[in-house]
């Protein structure tokens, strides 16, 4: 399971948005997601119309009259798609815990202790430094910031990074963020005088994609709703759906994880089930015909091919080999027509050198290839 913290102390820099939207992103690529709300603002909880009655402060308060488990607080918005909502009466949580000993870990305890079968955990933060973020800091595999193209959202990047290191200090925690361009106006020259800046100072720690300026998600925040279920088709859809699958690319198992038994014996089972797979295929083969893809990006660090032919997987079966430049995959394929995009670098495309494509339900265009 993945922990993922969404944090920035500047207000306006999309930490919400993308909290809410990335969610609903990896909820549609088949990711069970739970999105808690630690905002005492409950912006993502109103964003998305939940009206609750138990909110995150009942779980983690020690005071309150109505105590509950993190389960009891959930609320479900839709298939794979889940939030544990906030409440005004968060505020009060920095006072309560200003005086106990491990308040920086409530959040971290309480997950640890919490049974499920979600692949995400996103945690919205409020746009501060205080207790309410170290928790989430501190409960996080990773840490996505979101910037805008300015220097104070910059400045924002600095200071809570600053943060980040403190925790491992003291905390002995240590978590990597990645600095996800948000809300970016590419009609301003400043827009992209400032992204050549975040690039210099933050290129090893950034995402590819990049979330433009889109009215679609204010109206879709007032009518309740994530963008996906207001408009699939619109730039903002695309630009989070791009997010999540850069994000699923990297999925693994997080260093420093604990390994539990049912996991090391679903290995062996998989190790097992993957080598008699791979005995059927041989004896299948002459069954098969081979295809080559391949595509040109010399500046490219990895490329995947994914299509219906494995079900739309990025891993290492999936992945694609450089030669000179070129990418290529070898792929053995039965009658029938297959739809397929490559992955430049967690970039959604179709292929360039194939003339035969067909629209997507997302807008976009998918490459087909056609076996007699």
């Amino acid at each position: 399971m993945r922990i993922i913290t969404v944090s920035n102390q500047k207000g306006g820099c999309g930490k919400t948005t993308t909290s809410i939207n990335l969610a609903a992103a990896l909820a549609i690529n088949n990711r069970k997601v739970l999105l808690i709300d630690l905002d005492p603002q409950a912006h993502a909880t109103s964003g998305l119309d939940v009206k609750a009655d138990l909110s995150m402060y009942n779980v983690l308060s020690k005071i309150t009259n109505k105590k509950c488990r993190l389960e009891e607080v959930i609320k479900n918005l839709g298939e794979n798609f889940d939030i544990a909502p906030s409440s005004m009466i968060l505020s009060t949580l920095e006072q309560e815990l200003s005086g106990e000993i491990g308040r920086e870990s409530r959040l971290s305890d309480t997950l640890k202790n919490f049974k499920s079968n979600y692949d995400y955990i996103l945690i919205d933060c409020p746009p501060n430094l205080g207790i309410l973020t170290i928790n989430a800091i501190r409960a996080a595999n990773e840490i996505i910031i979101p910037v805008e193209a300015s220097r104070f959202s910059l400045e924002g990047v600095n200071q809570l990074a600053a943060i980040i290191n403190l925790v491992a200090e003291r905390l002995n925690h240590n978590v990597e963020f990645k600095v996800l361009v948000a809300n970016f106006d590419s009609r301003l020259q400043h827009s992209f005088t400032m992204l050549d800046k975040i690039k210099t100072d933050y290129r090893n720690k950034m995402f590819s994609n990049i979330i433009h300026v889109n009215v679609k998600l204010k109206e879709a925040q007032n009518a309740g709703l994530n963008i996906l279920a207001y408009d699939k088709y619109c730039r903002g859809a695309k630009d989070y759906f791009s997010l999540s699958r850069e994000i699923i690319t990297q999925e693994k198992i997080p260093a420093g994880a604990e390994v539990t038994e049912a996991a090391k014996t679903e290995k062996i089972v998989m190790k097992n089930l993957n080598k008699r797979m791979e005995e059927i295929l041989k004896e299948e083969m002459p069954k098969l015909n081979e295809v080559v893809l391949s595509i040109s990006a010399p500046e490219a660090k990895e490329v995947y091919v994914a299509g219906e032919f494995n079900n739309w997987k990025l891993d290492e079966n999936s992945r694609m080999e450089k030669t000179n430049g070129s990418w290529s995959k070898r792929l053995n394929l039965g009658s029938g027509k297959y739809r397929y995009r490559f992955v430049i670098d967690g970039n959604w495309t179709e292929d360039p050198n194939n003339p035969l494509t067909q629209l997507n339900s997302y807008g976009t265009l998918d490459s087909l290839v056609q076996i007699n």
